[in-house]
């Protein structure tokens, strides 16, 4: 009740930061208030579990006094942490640009609460909505150690999400397709998400021709979009959920390391 559960939200919320702040450091200004940055993203993230709770806006409930008690103690301490830090990145560092993307991410996950609200249909644009807000470390990061919120911070923000909604349709793709029995069946299932990759490789062709994402960085897209082209043509097996969790997570992982060596290398 005071821990977050979703395995998932942590890799979306940390691989773009570790992209962001990578990618800035390489003609940023220092450690510290990437430092800072992470401990109030990081308490930020942790708040919300106990938060949604204590608003009823999550499943779970406390059911004894101690219970509630450590719910209401966790939003404090989290609370404190992130202020204190979000206090020396505005005060010391200057970093007021973050009082923007922090309005934007605040409307992101109010409105991801009221989806989630709904019915179960909106289950998923909901989890797209909160990925956009974790998504926003992976500009933070950049801007707090470059002090620019340019075109690249938006682009890194843009191309982490474009990740993690193509994750996050694979996922419910195989959830909701794990009887499939065969290619004709899998093509109905999932011409959402064919759809899905089909726009994103758009994107990434526009945005390269454009000049905004090097072409190596597009290329970090590949293993994901070929993994979901893939399963289209695989036998019907069992859905073994573990596995998938952790197949997810290498392609999380290797996406942030080939974005990173395509901004590397620039072509």
């Amino acid at each position: 009740m005071v821990f977050p559960r979703e395995h998932g939200a942590w890799g979306i919320l940390l691989v773009p930061l570790v992209t962001g702040a990578w990618i800035g450091l390489t003609t940023g200004r220092g450690f510290f208030p990437l430092i800072l940055f992470i401990t109030a993203s990081l308490a930020l993230f942790c708040l919300r579990t106990p938060a949604e709770i204590w608003l009823e806006t999550s499943p779970l409930r406390p059911q004894t006094p101690a219970e509630r008690h450590a719910v209401l103690v966790s939003i404090f301490a989290y609370a404190a942490i992130a202020a204190i830090a979000l206090g020396l990145l505005l005060g010391r560092e200057r970093a007021t640009g973050l009082l923007l993307l922090g309005a934007v991410v605040g409307v992101l996950f109010v409105a991801q609460a009221l989806l989630k609200k709904l019915r179960r249909q909106t289950r998923m644009a909901a989890q797209l909505l909160g990925s956009l807000g974790l998504t926003s470390t992976a500009a933070g990061a950049y801007y707090v150690v470059t002090g620019r919120f340019d075109a690249t911070a938006l682009i890194l923000w843009g191309a982490n999400w474009l990740f993690a909604a193509n994750q996050i349709h694979f996922v419910q793709l195989r959830i909701h397709s794990a009887r499939a029995s065969g290619l004709a069946d899998k093509l109905i299932r999932g011409k959402g998400f064919l759809a899905g990759e089909m726009i994103t490789a758009g994107l990434l062709l526009a945005a390269w021709r454009t000049g905004g994402l090097p072409g190596a960085a597009a290329l970090a897209f590949a293993p994901a979009l070929l993994r979901g082209l893939f399963w289209f043509l695989r036998r019907p097996a069992p859905l073994e959920i573990y596995r998938l969790g952790y197949s997810e997570l290498a392609h999380a992982l290797t996406f942030g390391v080939l974005l990173i060596l395509g901004f590397h290398l620039h072509f």
